[in-house]
């Protein structure tokens, strides 16, 4: 399985795509970082952003995409700005017919560290580990990006085959979204 994972946030936007499955070892495909300059208007950064998430879909046609679930901070201006990449990165997802999931922070670090407390530093150490890399990716947006998509290998197979499955017991049919053509 390949999964696109994606840290949303205006000015960085970690990407990172992982390829394997559970239970053998994963392949680190690429990382990145989507920057937006904070001095651009708000509506021409959420186009960069959405314009760097299409062209990654395009370029590694992941199966799947791990967005990180926004939750409320202290600062509201920061998380609607968060708010809003992540819904983008949901965007491109539905564009292509890819199934999206949402992960939360402490989620992803209890899948890569065994804590839900762990420290961005733990995080990278241990993609760094899980992936064999000399380092993590930085900055720590890209290693949080490919953590999402780790945690998603690991834990969201199972928990996408089972929403399918009640989703075509409830209806008679898959949730998939279907292509407008932009493949």
């Amino acid at each position: 399985m390949r999964v696109l994972g994606v840290d949303p946030g205006l000015t960085r936007c970690g990407i990172g795509v992982v390829s394997g499955t559970v239970g053998r070892p994963l392949e680190l495909v690429a990382v990145g970082v989507v920057r937006t300059p904070a001095g651009q208007d708000h509506a021409h950064r959420l186009l960069a952003i959405e314009t760097g998430i299409e062209e990654w879909v395009t370029a590694y046609r992941p199966e799947a995409i791990a967005v990180e679930r926004v939750f409320a901070q202290h600062n509201l201006q920061s998380v609607t700005g968060t708010s809003q990449a992540a819904g983008i990165a949901m965007l491109v997802a539905a564009r292509h017919a890819i199934p999206v999931v949402l992960h939360t922070p402490s989620e992803v670090k209890a899948a890569i560290t065994g804590s839900g407390r762990a420290d961005k530093a733990q995080v990278g150490a241990m993609v760094a580990r899980i992936l064999k890399l000399a380092e993590p990716p930085k900055p720590a947006d890209a290693a949080d990006a490919v953590a999402l998509a780790i945690c998603h290998i690991w834990r969201g197979a199972a928990t996408n085959r089972y929403a399918e499955a009640v989703a075509k017991a409830t209806t008679g049919r898959t949730n998939r979204i279907p292509s407008r053509g932009r493949a």
